[in-house]
């Protein structure tokens, strides 16, 4: 990555990593002691959250339901993270909360994690890309008239 990630950007592309890129990573880090003696603040606890969004002729916000995630808080070197993910994979959870109190803490390792948040970036882009590349086709044009 070129610029150092937001926190919110950060949260996001975690939640959005998959578990087979997050968890050997924290596993890494884990055993090689460049996390010291990291400390669980939140254990992975599995709930629901309400789902809002904003209707967009009117711009009118509504819930539309509730979605399962599993959040999870961490320290690593005195500085907390903290992480919540759609389903319930607490293993995922726990490894993006170690991830992102890796980042806050500011350790060299967090160079790593932002490597992962730019391959997850760039995967989520090119998922996009391709779907809109599979709807072009579909959509419909219409002549101006004079």
């Amino acid at each position: 990555m070129t610029a150092k990630l937001t926190t919110e950007r950060r949260a996001e592309l975690l939640s959005a990593a998959t578990r087979g890129e997050l968890v050997p990573l924290a596993e890494r880090l884990l055993a090689q002691g460049a996390l010291g003696e990291p400390a669980l603040l939140v254990p992975p606890e599995v709930g629901m959250v309400m789902t809002q969004v904003r209707e967009p002729v009117a711009g009118e916000r509504f819930y539309l339901g509730e979605v399962l995630v599993t959040r999870c808080g961490a320290e690593v070197a005195g500085t907390a993270g903290w992480s919540m993910r759609g389903g319930d994979d607490r293993i995922a959870a726990l490894a993006a909360a170690l991830l992102d109190a890796v980042c806050a803490a500011g350790l060299p390792e967090s160079a790593e994690v932002e490597d992962l948040c730019a391959a997850v970036e760039a995967r989520r882009r090119r998922e996009i890309d391709e779907e809109w590349a599979r709807v072009a086709p579909t959509l419909v044009t219409f002549e101006e008239l004079p």
